[in-house]
């Protein structure tokens, strides 16, 4: 079976070498055997499994999340293994939508900040940093009485 270097693994999966070696420390991909001279050997499975990890980060997957999913994918029968990995996507769509209502929250905030500065002149104080200390004194104050 032919190996491939360190060098070889990254360069094909699009990741810098040091990522290579993290993920291998992090055991989401196997410890490859070495050469009598001490340098890593791949099999060429591991570009595949790097891609894997580095499309399911894309998609926002941790890579506690990842090393679930791999495992999955690796020790479960198939049938068990999809309801398994469609319960994570859910909960990974889940949080997702969670961020993003959230992100819509922050979004109407701002725009309320922006819209309030339109008639300020430039002696008046500023709407948007006096909502930012008034926040900020108020988050202070109720950890304080906490």
């Amino acid at each position: 079976m032919a190996t491939l270097t360190i060098g070889e693994v990254a360069r094909r999966a699009g990741v810098g070498v040091e990522t290579v070696r993290y993920y291998e420390r992090e055991r989401l991909v196997p410890a490859p055997e070495r050469s009598e001279s001490g340098y890593r050997q791949f099999p060429p499975e591991t570009v595949q499994r790097l891609l894997f990890i580095a499309h399911a980060k894309r998609l926002g997957f941790s890579l506690k999340e990842i090393a679930e999913l791999l495992a999955l994918r690796v020790d479960t029968p198939s049938a068990i293994a999809c309801d398994e990995v469609r319960a994570h996507a859910r909960r990974k769509l889940e949080n997702v939508q969670e961020r993003i209502a959230a992100l819509h929250r922050i979004e109407d905030v701002l725009t309320a900040l922006i819209d309030s500065c339109r008639s300020r002149a430039a002696t008046d104080p500023c709407p948007i940093l006096d909502s930012l200390e008034r926040t900020d004194t108020d988050k202070t104050r109720k950890e304080t009485e906490s």
